[in-house]
C-alpha cells in the first residue's frame, strides 16, 4: 500500500515544490497552486487532473477514483483511494499533476535528467 510517506519522498524530490500543513491537511503545492492534498485521515489523495477528463477516469475505475467534493468542482482535481493504487501508479500521478502546475520548461528540464 501506498503511504503519505513514499509521496511526500516523490513530491520534495519535484522542483519548486513546497509542503504545507493546512487545516490539519498535507498539500503538496507550488507557489499557491496546490497540486496534491490529503484527506484528514490520508485515506485519499485529491491531485491536479484535466476537468474534461475526471469524469471518465471514475467512470472507468469508481472502485479507485472519485470525484472531488461538491466545492472543487470547479478546479481541474480528482481524487483517489490510497488503498486502490500501488507505487507505480502514485508516481505516474504525482508527476502529472506536478506537470500541470510547473512551468514547463521546469518539468522538461527535470523529466529530462531524469
Amino acid at each position: 500500500m501506498v503511504t503519505i510517506a513514499d509521496v511526500r519522498r516523490l513530491a520534495l524530490s519535484l522542483p519548486r515544490t513546497t509542503e504545507h500543513l493546512i487545516r490539519g491537511r498535507v498539500k503538496f503545492r507550488i507557489g499557491s497552486i496546490v497540486y496534491v492534498a490529503f484527506s484528514r485521515d490520508e485515506k485519499t489523495m485529491g491531485f491536479a487532473f484535466p476537468k474534461e477528463w475526471r469524469a471518465a477516469l471514475v467512470e472507468a475505475e469508481p472502485d479507485k477514483f472519485q470525484m472531488p467534493e461538491a466545492a472543487d468542482l470547479r478546479y481541474h482535481w480528482v481524487r483517489v483511494r490510497m488503498d486502490a493504487i500501488d507505487r507505480a501508479e502514485m508516481r505516474a500521478l504525482v508527476i502529472e499533476a506536478w506537470r500541470m502546475v510547473v512551468p514547463k520548461k521546469v518539468s522538461a528540464a527535470h523529466l529530462d535528467r531524469r
